[in-house]
């Protein structure tokens, strides 16, 4: 371990933010850049720390190169790769983590490792390699399970071996070229921000938790400096917005598209009159969710407690495709009431009329599979529907692409209803804050009234020109 005794500390430096105020412990060992830095919170934090420093210096210990710290501060790291450090992180998260967390933790983890690997000698292929860590080494249970196949033992074998030292990840070389890294896809083409960002964010999750249990001196983060791609300004893309003529037409199409199409037209029918998310859709049942009204001409109400994300058999506890969780951003036992208007009634009572109702109550099942509705016939069914009904260039837009953009509109059309955000913000179970900064792009009310004034503020509209004169005359005022 390399050490030495030439050491400089500064003073504190104090840098306040919008909302938060950081003070840097500064030091430099050896005459070498760039500083040593480490950010606290609170002052008193910073001033121990730093006092610290100066009593290991005054009594002449030596510092560790590496490091940065005396050598009394510094602890014996634990020798492990980067490929085990981030089995242990996902293992680590892996108990209380929904399935779909789970997934997003593996395929983030995924792109970062190939990043990290210090050898290609006798190195698999890449595909297989993505396979080999997203499917089986980023899957706590898979992980450990009998069944691995050899070619996936033997991949997973060559990435141990070749995986840099987890210390590494302390250098802001490293750092820095995982980072760039994760900005760009397979084909070497810019990454999508936001899924640039949620990578960041687990990967730096992962340092976090190196530094925690001594694989890592320190976390790197908060002294590195790297300018993350730029994400957009967010909410929801005003094209993908069907308007109620069209959600009308392609809930009709629906119903047009052979035996296993007008059993799904309640089911898009409560994304686009209930504002349901498909995952809140799927889990309905009935009386529990829903109290059928005697009449089509009523009003119901769902009560929602569950929402059932579509995330694969290989990420749930219980083996099925969907996991079972409470409502997203609500506690467990938290219920959500939506309202059900008459259109939507008739329709439910109709469905339930001509398919009857699942195992339990349950709404919405498959033809065959009577445990879930799959998702797969969720997607198909709505693709051949847009398919159907809109021309070439419409069907390539985004136009209710998803689903889930059924929902979108179901927002949409409240707000420019006059409908209050607060109770739209309800019904859809958001924030009034995110439904603004969600929807505020979608609303049609003031376009008119804009270019009206628009209009007015140029002179109004130019006039027809006459025929064998110029369209355009320019004339200057005194000339």
């Amino acid at each position: 371990m390399p050490v030495t005794y030439d050491v400089r500390i500064y003073e504190i430096d104090v840098y306040k933010g919008k909302t938060t105020t950081t003070y840097w412990v500064q030091w430099k060992i050896a005459g070498k850049l760039p500083l040593r830095k480490r950010p606290f919170k609170q002052k008193a934090l910073a001033v121990s720390f730093r006092s610290d420093l100066i009593a290991a210096a005054r009594k002449g210990e030596a510092f560790d190169v590496v490091t940065g710290k005396p050598v009394s501060m510094s602890r014996e790291l634990q020798d492990m790769s980067c490929y085990e450090l981030a089995c242990r992180y996902i293992d680590l998260k892996w108990p209380r983590a929904a399935a779909m967390t789970r997934k997003t933790n593996a395929e983030a983890l995924t792109a970062v490792l190939p990043l990290l690997f210090i050898g290609t000698k006798g190195k698999p292929d890449d595909r297989l390699i993505r396979t080999a860590l997203r499917r089986w080494a980023f899957n706590t249970t898979a992980r450990a399970a009998e069944d691995q196949p050899d070619e996936i033992r033997r991949v997973l074998t060559w990435v141990e071996r070749n995986s840099r030292p987890a210390a590494d990840l302390t250098d802001p070389k490293v750092l820095r070229t995982v980072l760039d890294g994760l900005t760009l896809r397979l084909d070497g083409k810019p990454g999508s921000p936001v899924v640039v960002t949620r990578r960041r964010k687990i990967f730096t999750g992962m340092l976090e938790y190196g530094a925690e249990i001594n694989a890592l001196s320190e976390n790197p983060w908060p002294a590195f400096k790297w300018t993350p791609p730029r994400t957009a300004s967010g909410g929801i893309d005003r094209r993908s917005v069907a308007n109620p003529m069209q959600a009308r037409t392609l809930l009709v199409a629906v119903r047009q598209q052979g035996r296993i199409g007008p059993r799904m037209v309640a089911f898009y029918s409560c994304l686009y009159y209930a504002g349901l998310r498909p995952e809140e859709a799927v889990g309905i049942h009935v009386p529990r969710n829903f109290e059928l009204p005697s009449r089509d001409d009523e009003w119901g109400e769902f009560v929602l407690d569950v929402a059932e994300p579509h995330a694969g058999k290989a990420w749930t506890d219980s083996g099925k495709n969907r996991d079972r969780r409470q409502l997203k951003q609500r506690a467990i036992g938290d219920v959500r009431r939506v309202p059900c208007p008459p259109i939507l009634t008739a329709i439910i009572r109709w469905h339930i009329e001509a398919f009857g109702l699942g195992p339990g109550g349950r709404l919405f099942v498959g033809e065959r599979n009577k445990d879930e509705l799959p998702i797969l016939t969720i997607n198909r069914v709505w693709r051949q529907a847009r398919q159907a009904v809109f021309t070439a260039e419409v069907y390539a837009s985004p136009l209710a692409e998803t689903p889930y953009d059924l929902r979108h509109a179901f927002v949409s059309t409240n707000l420019n209803a006059g409908i209050s955000p607060t109770d739209v913000a309800e019904m859809a179970g958001q924030s009034p804050e995110v439904l603004w900064r969600n929807y505020a792009k979608c609303l049609d009310g003031g376009v008119a009234e804009l270019r009206r004034r628009m209009e007015a503020g140029f002179g109004g509209r130019p006039a027809a020109p006459r025929s064998g004169t110029s369209s355009v005359r320019i004339t200057v005022e005194g000339r």
